[in-house]
């Protein structure tokens, strides 16, 4: 088990997200239990930083986002923020665009397929921070809440776009307008999570999902991920032409090759994630 490369020189933020890379996943832990791990700036930029890292390094396969305690991030601390002195038409949407959006949008960018395993209450950014992932884990215990509205707040953090894509508009805005917890076996039946295990469960579930897509073809995984978040953003034509694309880069990997080559040959395939 590996540490992680620098990414934040401060001690606080380090212990505040944990890092280990073991069998191929990047696991990413949100550590700050005493505040149901309320995500702050400083962690974001971790959390993206180690997510760009997971999408450069070739013996990174599969992310797990994960958290301690009670809760998977209660939303945003927003202690730690840029300080603006004097605040001017533009500053809200300029730090929605640096922050949440960027948050998120790095989940979704990640070219490594990034699993939620999400421990307890997931509540707005976390709540969005778990839906991005590209597949959600849930234990019995946990809850997910579109707080925004309890504050007079509009949602942010990308979750307008992705609740509607997940679950259909009415559903989103039945969540959204009212800001209602959903427990973890409602947010199965919504279609908001993979699979709902017992608390004891999660961290052995998650580490085979995570394990099993890391010894999968790596690249294919990643061009599967990027048309599938693409395809309800554009029309047939343009969905047809990113697969024919995909596949064109896809063929010329090593995994490609080697999928084929097990396929004549009768034996189970050996990818490398190359």
């Amino acid at each position: 088990m590996t540490d992680a490369p620098d990414v934040l020189h401060t001690d606080a933020v380090r212990t505040d997200v944990l890092h280990t890379v073991e069998n191929g996943v990047s696991w990413i832990t949100l550590n700050r239990p005493e505040a149901m791990n309320a995500v702050t700036w400083d962690q974001r930029e971790r959390i993206m930083a180690l997510l760009d890292e997971a999408s450069a390094d070739p013996d990174v396969r599969a992310v797990v986002v994960t958290a301690t305690g009670r809760g998977f991030c209660a939303g945003a601390d927003l202690r730690g923020a840029p300080a603006v002195p004097e605040t001017v038409p533009g500053d809200v949407a300029r730090t929605i665009r640096r922050g949440a959006q960027r948050f998120i949008g790095a989940v979704m960018d990640c070219e490594k397929p990034v699993i939620a395993a999400v421990n307890g209450t997931a509540a707005g950014i976390g709540a969005h921070l778990a839906f991005a992932c590209d597949l959600v884990l849930a234990s019995e215990s946990a809850r997910f809440i579109e707080v925004f509205v309890r504050r007079g707040l509009v949602p942010d953090g990308g979750g307008a776009y992705l609740l509607p894509r997940l679950i259909g508009p009415q559903r989103a805005k039945e969540l959204m307008f009212f800001g209602d917890a959903v427990s973890a076996t409602e947010a199965y039946g919504l279609g908001l999570v993979n699979r709902v295990v017992p608390a004891e469960e999660l961290p052995k579930t998650a580490r085979e999902w995570a394990e099993r897509l890391a010894q999968g073809p790596t690249r294919a995984l990643a061009l599967t991920k990027q048309l599938v978040n693409a395809s309800l953003d554009v029309d047939r034509a343009a969905a047809f032409a990113a697969e024919a694309a995909a596949q064109e880069i896809n063929m010329t990997t090593r995994d490609a090759k080697e999928g084929v080559a097990s396929f004549v040959e009768r034996r189970e395939a050996r990818y490398e994630g190359r």
